[in-house]
């Protein structure tokens, strides 16, 4: 029993020794390669697979965003100047109407007797003013001769001024009242599009009713109030006086175009509490996808950036020092280039130093990356392969 131990003892040893000492290998001569494994391992250095893109140079737009609301340029609500019984309702609620159409009328049996009292009154006043002109036409010889005393002469003159201040001032009640009469017929104010309908005929119409009869709406063209930076004024003002600057509108997921239009005004004033300050904007909307009150984003360009860098917006990381991107060089082996970026969209960065024309960068992959690093640039369709910092924070890297 104490001589089986005692084997056991020293085989425990002997292997000990054996991994303290490495392991051994015979190569196919014979000879013992006395190379530990693990210094074996080292010496193979697999590529890391990236997918990578190339560093192009083109015409870029400098565009600014901002969140918006669709204004109409024109609206109004229609009430009634005249006090009456709405006897009609002429418009179609939520249709096109044209400056000039009725939209209502109001009975308009009391303002036309005011315009017949009018008429009336400005009738009896003209034939009296006739029959002074006519005295005095004929006291006027007579008193040149010595017929007629120059007191008569003087009251009839006096009777014709009087008569004519009378004729105006019925012809200006004959305007008030014919005025009055044609605000029984409610027209539109402008063309565009009626709301809904705010009462119905058969009742009593004021002019200080808060409701109107409904709200007209101009939707073509169409205004948008947006906010930018304060600090965006200058470069905005410049565009504008230039007339580079033009405006595109998106749906509130920014992924629609809406319309193409033109920059208005920036406004006189800047918000002190959120920094910002509007602008106005105005588009066509021939097809009416721009509706009042509704949300959009704005993409104003105010200038063109020609010959400018462009890459992929995941080819720059941000480090301790500001960005930086992997560039693959001779014999694909990656470096690290300090860059620095300008405005970012549509999955593009644009590169203001750092980066030359067709150099080639890492644009996934970059985290299993080290300077003088080799890789291997997979195509797009084996882009599966890649791992980022996405996979490895899911546990997936070894």
């Amino acid at each position: 029993m104490t001589s089986k131990t005692f084997k056991i003892a020293c085989a425990s040893l002997v292997a000990a020794a054996a991994i303290g000492a490495g392991v051994y290998a015979v190569r196919p001569d014979g000879a013992v390669d006395k190379t530990p494994a693990a210094a074996q391992s080292k010496t193979i250095t697999p590529t890391v697979p990236v997918t990578a893109a190339k560093v192009l140079q083109h015409d870029v737009p400098i565009v600014l965003e901002g969140l918006g609301t669709v204004t109409p340029i024109n609206t109004a609500t229609i009430r009634t100047q005249v006090q009456g019984t709405l006897d009609s309702v002429d418009f179609v609620e939520g249709k096109q109407v044209k400056r000039g159409d009725v939209l209502a009328k109001i009975d308009p049996r009391v303002y036309e007797a005011q315009v017949d009292q009018a008429e009336a009154a400005l009738a009896r006043d003209e034939a009296s003013l006739k029959n002074a002109r006519t005295n005095l036409a004929r006291t006027q010889p007579l008193a040149n001769r010595g017929f007629a005393t120059q007191q008569l002469l003087d009251t009839q003159d006096s009777q014709v001024t009087q008569g004519e201040g009378t004729v105006a001032l019925d012809k200006a009640a004959l305007e008030a009242a014919q005025t009055q009469l044609s605000f029984a017929t409610i027209t539109a104010p402008f063309d565009g599009v009626t709301g809904i309908r705010r009462i119905d005929p058969g009742n009593i119409v004021h002019p200080t009713d808060t409701n109107g009869l409904v709200v007209l709406t101009q939707l073509q063209p169409i205004a948008v109030i947006f906010t930018l930076p304060s600090g965006e004024i200058p470069g905005v003002r410049q565009a504008l006086a230039s007339g580079d600057a033009s405006v595109d509108v998106y749906d509130a997921q920014n992924k629609r175009k809406l319309d193409h239009g033109s920059l208005m005004l920036i406004n006189n004033q800047v918000d002190s509490t959120s920094g910002t300050v509007q602008l106005k904007a105005s588009f066509p909307n021939a097809g009416n996808t721009l509706w009042p009150g509704t949300f959009v984003n704005v993409h104003l360009t105010i200038a063109v950036r020609h010959d400018a860098l462009t890459v992929p917006l995941t080819a720059v990381r941000q480090g301790p020092d500001g960005g930086f991107a992997y560039v693959v060089g001779a014999n694909n082996i990656v470096s690290i280039r300090n860059v620095t970026t300008g405005q970012s969209r549509d999955g593009q960065v644009l590169i203001e130093q750092g980066l030359a024309a067709n150099e080639t960068v890492v644009t996934a992959g970059q985290y299993r990356l080290n300077p003088g690093t080799a890789v291997e640039i997979v195509p797009d369709d084996k882009k599966d392969q890649v791992q980022d910092a996405t996979t490895a924070s899911a546990g997936m890297l070894p």
